[in-house]
């Protein structure tokens, strides 16, 4: 059987990864989302992650129990472990990760496809305050990120600007994602 592809979406918070990975679902029967496991509160309006805290993460990793892992904005991010099994079965997987955690992904899972979202800066602040999550030093932290290159190597690399309507922007990131050689 062929593995499926684990398709990294990436970009700076406030960009609508989450957006578009609930309409690229909708849109693509088969395709999925990987549930990631953060160190949050959880958050109705948000991803559906698992919320857990520090103790309970360090157990997770100590047992293994993360295929990926990193930190990033004062919080604990991990991928968990089964995704390695949707994988093998065939299935492919969207999974919101951090940039600086893509070599290693890559390394370890083939087929890969990076998915880059972009947007203004105007763009971004205007969504991070109105989702109301971050204080307003937290919105500024976020935005002097927000233009950080992805690594070097990795790859392939689909670039999309979410400024376009949601549902071309679906259709641009479906048609990207399935017709790269991987």
């Amino acid at each position: 059987m062929t593995p499926g592809r684990l398709i990294a979406v990436v970009g700076p918070s406030g960009v609508g990864k989450d957006t578009l990975m609930r309409a690229m679902i909708a849109e693509h029967r088969g395709l999925r989302r990987a549930r990631r496991v953060i160190t949050r509160p959880p958050d109705p309006e948000g991803e559906g992650h698992e919320a857990v805290s520090d103790t309970e993460f360090d157990a997770r990793l100590k047992e293994g129990g993360f295929a990926l892992h990193w930190r990033a904005h004062g919080l604990r991010y991990g991928v968990p472990v089964g995704i390695c099994l949707d994988l093998a079965a065939g299935r492919d997987l969207l999974v919101n990760l951090s940039r600086g955690v893509l070599a290693q992904a890559q390394a370890r899972f083939q087929p890969f496809v990076i998915l880059h979202l972009t947007a203004t800066p105007q763009v971004l602040a205007s969504r991070l305050v109105a989702r109301g999550r971050e204080t307003s030093q937290d919105i500024r932290e976020r935005l002097t990120g927000a233009d950080m290159a992805l690594p070097e190597g990795v790859g392939p690399v689909i670039t999309l600007d979410t400024d376009a309507p949601l549902p071309r922007l679906t259709k641009s990131a479906l048609k990207s994602v399935y017709a790269v050689r991987v």
